[in-house]
């Protein structure tokens, strides 16, 4: 029965043990001590001493109590002995509760989600300072983590040391996908295979960062923090164009969008911060809205759009600019002076001039901005040497060749950008493909056109060039193939040829290849966005140009041509607003920049969705949740105090059993 029990003890304590893990494991060996106790109650040396006695019975009743008390004393201190030391064994050894991961070092890679919908409310504050006081409170201040936002990287900081940054932090225009979070985190990440990696998303997760496909992480674990405005209510001023105009006045046009049904909102309009107009917006079942605005057409406007709403505030503003537009040059060389062209480029917006190729005076063709070559039997060769100059100075070229061409004449031109004619057809073709996609299309069309009154030819030359077809015929081969600076039409365009003059495509065609040859300001662009603008200006070769707002300064890109200077913007503007371009310390004229509308449609992820995540609703939640997962629970003291109550147990059973 006594060694029944002995054994049970020990398999529950060998379970205990199991379930235990511990700082110096080796320190186990010593549980083998245990052994010692046992050997010594067990094979004892008893040592009897003599007493004469002369009461038998009496004798007889000591011998049988002494040797019950003995038994019973034996056995009780054999197991507080052994439970004794093997708590002191089991203290030194530092047992701990604790998962598997608790015992991995660890690294935390945070994503701070700044774009402009973190502007929205929560409880009173924005989204995203919302998220920075959970950060600051949530984190412990000892942990190392690295922090990156849409334009800004904290490495391996701690919370005391990034709050101040975290306070000051501004709203951004970028807004980065889920992939490039992943892609980025990633690289923030050590090499070391060992760590427990933890990437923590803190977001509103609008529908626009998700494309449908997320690369894995692999071992990186992902907790995406998702934050969630309390109303979804928001106006966008989303953009503003020409809707008409004369020779007094410009007729604007303003839309608006709106995640609720609204009926109208107001909308100001200021002209150099000058209030000159306010208006009602109404708007349809659709959430969209519109109001127009009629402003002179003589001045210079430096206009703003503005809106009150309680949504999101950087889509309440709207900034535009008109400055004296510069007309663009057109020069037509051909064998008559009345042509087609006077019918697209009107004076409002182009300076035409045709010539005969007798009164062609050359040194007119580098002041000129796009040069047509129309229906010439052949080129001469002072002609082939200045349109190879003015297109190396960045000037733009047209060829509509003759139904007669010296095509050899031609190619002399065309080779030096990769082009040429080939041999003639004579057959009448239908001109069937548009390029939709092809900058010289793009916008042009609301949606795709299969069935349209298509354009004829009847003479058409082989065009070979690795530029793209503009258009082409109903057998794929080109009609219009353009490329950088030039134009190859492969027929001539006369009605004694072709249809193509009456055909509605030769408008936007002629109109568009004249607008692509300077690129005047519009009336806004969009921030990070790829803008090319040509500033008509003759600079010194050491000249420069600027643009500025307040106390911002920036050289852009610049390509310095003859007459003008091409610049080149992609994402080195960061701030909305009106800017001015200098020269020196003159303004010579301004460009505008807006913010994308793309978080203004407050569309959100069900983050509950993606795979492979651990969703949570605040930080103070998840850093809860991931301390309880890592915390570590030391049982050294209570096997120490164990120890200490098992000595005194032995003490009193010393005293006890006398």
């Amino acid at each position: 029965m006594n060694i029944a029990g002995f054994l049970l003890f020990l398999t529950i304590f060998a379970i205990s043990i199991q379930e235990m893990q511990f700082k110096y494991p080796e320190l186990l060996w010593a549980l083998f001590l245990l052994l010692i106790p046992i050997i010594i109650h067990l094979f004892q040396l008893r040592r009897f001493k003599k007493t004469p006695f002369t009461n038998v019975k009496f004798l007889k009743k000591v011998v049988v109590e002494s040797r019950r008390s003995k038994a019973l004393k034996k056995w009780l201190l054999l197991f507080t002995r052994l439970a004794l030391l093997a708590a002191i064994v089991l203290a030194f050894a530092q047992p701990f509760f604790a998962k598997k991961e608790a015992l991995k070092q660890k690294e935390a890679v945070i994503y701070l989600d700044d774009s402009f919908s973190m502007q929205m409310k929560s409880e009173g504050t924005s989204l995203l300072q919302n998220a920075v006081q959970q950060l600051i409170q949530s984190v412990p201040k000892s942990q190392k983590f690295t922090l990156f936002t849409n334009t800004r990287t904290f490495r391996n900081t701690q919370i005391e040391d990034l709050q101040n940054d975290l306070l000051a932090l501004a709203y951004s225009g970028k807004q980065l996908s889920l992939d490039d979070i992943y892609l980025k985190a990633h690289s923030l990440f050590s090499s070391d295979g060992t760590t427990e990696k933890n990437l923590i998303v803190v977001s509103d997760f609008q529908e626009t960062m998700y494309s449908g496909e997320v690369d894995s992480l692999g071992p990186i674990n992902r907790h995406f923090v998702e934050l969630r405005p309390q109303t979804m209510e928001n106006i966008a001023i989303d953009s503003v164009f020409f809707r008409s105009f004369n020779d007094d006045h410009l007729n604007l046009t303003v839309s608006l969008s709106s995640t609720t049904e609204i009926e109208s909102t107001p909308v100001s309009l200021y002209n150099d911060q000058v209030l000159t107009a306010k208006s009602s917006a109404k708007f349809n079942t659709d959430k969209k809205g519109e109001v127009s605005f009629t402003i002179p057409a003589s001045e210079v406007f430096k206009g703003t759009l503005e809106i009150t709403d309680n949504g999101l505030s950087y889509d309440n503003r709207l900034y535009f600019n008109i400055d004296e537009k510069e007309k663009i040059k057109v020069l037509e060389i051909g064998p008559k002076n009345d042509s087609f062209l006077h019918r697209i480029y009107t004076e409002d917006e182009f300076e035409l001039t045709a010539v005969t190729l007798n009164a062609l005076n050359y040194g007119d063709i580098e002041k000129q901005h796009l040069v047509v070559l129309n229906e010439l039997p052949g080129i001469p060769s002072p002609l082939t040497a200045s349109l190879k100059a003015f297109i190396e100075d960045g000037g733009h070229l047209a060829i509509i060749p003759a139904g007669d061409a010296d095509v050899n004449s031609y190619n002399l031109l065309t080779s030096s950008f990769g082009a040429a004619f080939g041999e003639v057809n004579r057959g009448r073709k239908n001109i069937t493909h548009i390029s939709f996609e092809h900058p010289l299309f793009r916008n042009v069309f609301e949606k795709t056109i299969s069935n349209f009154q298509y354009p004829t030819s009847s003479v058409h030359y082989k065009l070979r060039s690795k530029a793209s077809a503009a258009l082409a015929f109903q057998d794929n081969e080109p009609f219009l193939v353009a490329g950088e600076g030039f134009y190859l039409f492969a027929s001539p365009l006369s009605a004694d040829y072709s249809n193509f003059q009456n055909a509605p495509l030769i408008v936007p065609t002629f109109y568009n290849i004249g607008t692509n040859s300077l690129k005047i300001p519009q009336l806004y662009y969009v921030l990070g966005r790829p803008a090319h603008i040509d500033v008509p200006i003759n600079l010194t070769q050491d000249g420069v140009l600027k643009v500025e707002k307040e106390n911002y300064e920036l050289i852009p890109l610049q390509e310095l041509l003859t007459h003008r200077v091409s610049m080149t913007f992609n994402d080195e503007l960061m701030e909305d607003g009106i800017y001015g371009i200098t020269d020196g310390k003159q303004i010579i004229g301004h460009l505008s920049f807006n913010h994308d509308r793309n978080e203004s449609d407050l569309g959100y992820l069900n983050v509950g969705d993606i795979v492979g995540v651990n969703h949570s609703t605040s930080l103070p939640s998840l850093f809860q949740s991931m301390e309880n997962d890592n915390r570590v629970t030391e049982l050294w003291k209570w096997f120490a105090i164990l120890a200490l109550i098992l000595l005194m147990v032995e003490i009193l059973i010393q005293k006890l059993f006398k």
